[in-house]
């Protein structure tokens, strides 16, 4: 496993299968050996997206510091998603965790297997919320924009995530 100095990562998970709130506890539990954990935000729940034709899911969002490169932290987050139980779909179907690199230091990382930051954060109100609950002043570093920023320019199309009561 390739290691480097601490890097600021922030990830995002969402699960929408069997136990959710476990699903998230779960995934959180498996990262804490690769990730120095800082801040993890409140639960949300929401409606899918893309896909619509499924249940609710539960999002979360956390910021935390680690050793491993891009790559090899992608490779242990497919690990620990397999894990926990997630099987291969279809493109935004149901799943039981995913778990996303948002962001990774102000690296900007393009390979065909991951692309980081997220190419989809300023769309996905499903991330935007949870993360503007921790890390609202984190600024873009392609686009510039602040968490919060991305999170005010979102068109009001459909029902914002409801914040749940429930902790990680």
């Amino acid at each position: 496993m390739t290691e480097t100095a601490p890097v600021r990562v922030i990830l995002a998970l969402g699960t929408n299968m069997g136990d959710r709130l476990e699903n998230l506890r779960a995934a959180i539990a498996r990262l804490r050996p690769f990730v120095d954990i800082e801040k993890i935000s409140p639960v949300y729940e929401t409606a899918s997206a893309y896909v619509t034709d499924q249940p609710d899911f539960l999002n979360a969002t956390l910021t935390g510091t680690t050793h491993l490169e891009p790559l090899p932290l992608l490779w242990m987050v497919k690990d620990m998603e397999s894990d926990i139980g997630r099987v291969p779909t279809f493109r935004y179907g149901p799943r039981v965790i995913d778990i996303d690199i948002l962001f990774y230091d102000e690296q900007i990382v393009d390979l065909p297997e991951l692309t980081i930051p997220h190419p989809r954060i300023a769309e996905r109100d499903f991330v935007l919320y949870p993360l503007n609950d921790i890390a609202p002043d984190l600024r873009h570093p392609q686009n510039g924009l602040t968490i919060a920023e991305m999170l005010a320019r979102l068109p009001r199309t459909s029902p914002a995530p409801v914040r749940q009561n429930e902790a990680l």
